[in-house]
């Protein structure tokens, strides 16, 4: 049989990751990124459980864990300090057989471009048209013209390849708030546990890197567009000064021109994340809010689960829809329950934050762990593959 050929169009996490598993599988593979260079613009990114198992399934894993730092527990507080649930790493990796790991997105995408051959990276190659006959897609970029045999498109939140081909799809829609993320200094007495405290209508949540820094993020109900009267590291200040410890401290460790502010949107379910021989990957086909940290983890899997259905078939389009049966279903289920997440976590109803905040109290760790089952127990196909019921809860 030919080589067989793919066109990635997005240099992003699943972009890269889908381009290593293809290539490993003997595909001729091209990376279009429109930045001139292949960079993460970020702060942290969480690695849950499923996540690394699907870099394990690249080969990667050990690599990405040695960049990542893992904490000994986190969990969540109410506006007063108090732990409102608390989960045990070690606990977590006994159940899915790998604990949290925190790292730098830069670090990741390192690790990812790293392990392609470098004339796969094409960068400065922005995709203007694509096309999809049914036979042989074609793509017009900056570096001229590729008419692969698979078109994946994992170009982000506003997909050029999902505009093209699912032009009647809805566009993202705002979840009504607003993020900040931020990485602090070193510091030389990071806190040993994680958190996310929940006030009304506003978080801030923090999670360790290596080297002693901490991942700091927070997010506050606002129209979408808002911009802060002075500087965004002043806003952070204004709303969150006054938090409990370690919030403060943290905050004093911030670079004042290190905060990066983004308005948070997921994407309406579409109705396939296929069109012919084009597949949509990552935040292109299911963009969710953060509430999880299962963006970047979701498409990892995506990347393992696609190139698995095209090893078990050479007809393209055949595996596509495999593909698109396995993770549609699977994916927007968890975009609908990363939003209600973000529903409770952004109330500002005193008596609906009281009774979140008790419910979650009352709730035993085992309970809170067993309901992530479903995301977290995830394992790379290794052969024929169906979908089970928990991928469509």
């Amino acid at each position: 049989m030919p080589q067989r050929a793919a066109t990635i169009v997005g240099g992003g996490i699943g972009g890269l990751a889908a381009a290593i598993a293809l290539h490993r599988r003997g595909w001729r593979v091209e990376v279009l990124e429109r930045a001139p260079e292949f960079a993460e613009i970020g702060a942290g990114i969480s690695l849950w459980p499923n996540a690394l198992r699907a870099l394990e399934a690249l080969g990667l894993a050990d690599a990405v864990r040695a960049l990542g730092a893992v904490e000994a527990a986190g969990g969540v507080r109410d506006r007063r300090g108090r732990w409102l649930s608390r989960t045990d790493n070690a606990e977590l990796a006994r159940r899915f057989g790998h604990p949290l790991t925190v790292l730098h997105r830069a670090d990741l995408l390192r690790a990812l471009t790293q392990a392609l051959p470098a004339d796969s990276l094409r960068p400065g190659s922005e995709v203007s048209a694509v096309h999809d006959d049914g036979h042989r897609p074609v793509v017009d970029h900056g570096g001229g013209q590729s008419r692969p045999d698979l078109v994946i498109g994992a170009d982000g939140l506003r997909s050029v390849v999902r505009r093209a081909l699912w032009p009647d799809a809805a566009g993202p829609r705002y979840a009504g708030y607003t993020a900040w993320r931020m990485v602090t200094e070193p510091l030389p007495q990071p806190p040993s546990e994680g958190a996310a405290t929940w006030g009304r209508g506003e978080r801030f949540g923090y999670t360790a890197l290596p080297g002693g820094q901490m991942y700091c993020f927070a997010t506050a109900s606002l129209p979408a567009g808002a911009a802060s009267a002075s500087s965004e590291y002043a806003e952070l200040l204004r709303r969150f000064g006054s938090w409990p410890d370690p919030v403060p401290a943290l905050l004093a460790a911030v670079p004042a021109d290190a905060v990066l502010r983004h308005d948070l949107y997921d994407l309406p379910p579409l109705p396939s994340f296929v069109h012919g021989r084009v597949a949509l990957l990552g935040d292109a086909a299911h963009a969710m809010t953060p509430n999880l940290g299962q963006g970047a983890c979701q498409a990892l899997e995506d990347a393992v689960t696609l190139a698995h259905c095209l090893d078990s078939t050479p007809d393209v389009t055949a595996a596509l829809r495999s593909y698109d049966l396995l993770r549609r279903p699977r994916t927007q289920a968890i975009t609908r329950r990363s939003a209600r997440l973000g529903v409770l976590g952004q109330l500002s109803w005193p008596p609906a934050v009281l009774l979140r905040d008790t419910a979650a109290r009352l709730t035993p760790t085992r309970a809170t762990l067993r309901s992530m089952t479903p995301v977290l127990g995830w394992t790379a196909p290794d052969g024929p593959m169906t979908a089970t019921r928990s991928e469509t809860r």
